[in-house]
């Protein structure tokens, strides 16, 4: 019996047939055993795609709907979760081995703990890791320092109300870990690589990019109520004066042209 059938993970794919194999592949080699493996076809239209879905192993459900976006898909994969953690692994990316496991056992002694993240490393056209400081909701609020890869308790997702549609560019995990922190939710960062982040071509996040503005706009709007406790969240933030600032007034608004600093991006993490 598997360790990890607690654990339903969910595949958004939509016209991803190169890598959807890899991923589903990377949760059957979970160490302890995998977890349930539902893969979202999100209204895939390519025919590799298709051909891909229809031949993944036995052990890996997939369901189809019209293409509604990435939201839409982790959710609908999260209703169907039967189990008490779910989570959620793009369709190009790839788990490491040892993930689960590193995951869930913060969650396995905490109760009230809601979610787990860890640290996620390129490949493909980048390479490196991407670190960031441990989980803090003073920085939370300027920048994304979690991810779209968290081992979650399903009741926070039903608490949250799940991944919202009107986020269908871009930082729609954003959105989540604020409205589950404006819930009350703790989340914990594990010092261990989780995933491997595939990078390749003009892909969602740096389209989302080149809509901060617009998105962070509707992040502020949305969770005006958690923007509004900022002077709460710097008392008790791990960050200092000038870092605080940092976080405000410069990840924020995100001063620097969108090509700019995705050429900065391209050089620190060339391969």
């Amino acid at each position: 019996m598997s360790a990890n059938q607690d654990i339903t993970a969910v595949v958004p794919c939509h016209d991803a047939g190169a890598h959807v194999r890899e991923a589903v592949a990377s949760l059957l080699a979970q160490e302890g055993g995998p977890p349930r493996i539902v893969v979202v076809d999100d209204g895939s239209t390519d025919p590799g795609t298709l051909e891909a879905l229809a031949a993944l192993p036995a052990g890996a459900e997939v369901v189809r709907q019209d293409n509604q976006g990435l939201s839409a898909a982790r959710n609908t994969g999260y209703r169907l979760a039967q189990t008490p953690l779910v989570i959620a692994l793009d369709a190009d990316d790839v788990m490491v081995p040892g993930a689960l496991r590193a995951l869930r056992a913060p969650l396995d002694a905490d109760p009230g703990l809601g979610f787990t993240y860890g640290i996620a490393r390129f490949f493909g056209a980048w390479s490196g890791e991407l670190r960031f400081p441990p989980l803090d909701a003073y920085r939370l609020l300027y920048r994304h320092i979690i991810g779209a890869v968290g081992l979650t308790r399903r009741a926070l997702w039903e608490d949250v109300g799940g991944y919202d549609p009107a986020f269908r560019t871009g930082y729609e995990d954003w959105d989540f870990w604020l409205g589950a922190l404006e819930r009350g939710w703790r989340g914990a960062k594990v010092d261990e690589v989780v995933f491997l982040y595939r990078r390749h071509g003009d892909t969602m996040v740096f389209g989302a990019r080149r809509e901060y503005r617009r998105l962070y706009g509707m992040l502020r709007a949305k969770h005006a109520a958690l923007y509004a406790r900022r002077r709460e969240l710097a008392r008790a933030s791990q960050a200092g004066v000038v870092e605080r600032a940092i976080y405000r007034y410069f990840w924020g608004p995100r001063p620097v042209p969108p090509a700019v600093e995705q050429a900065v991006y391209r050089l620190v993490f060339r391969p």
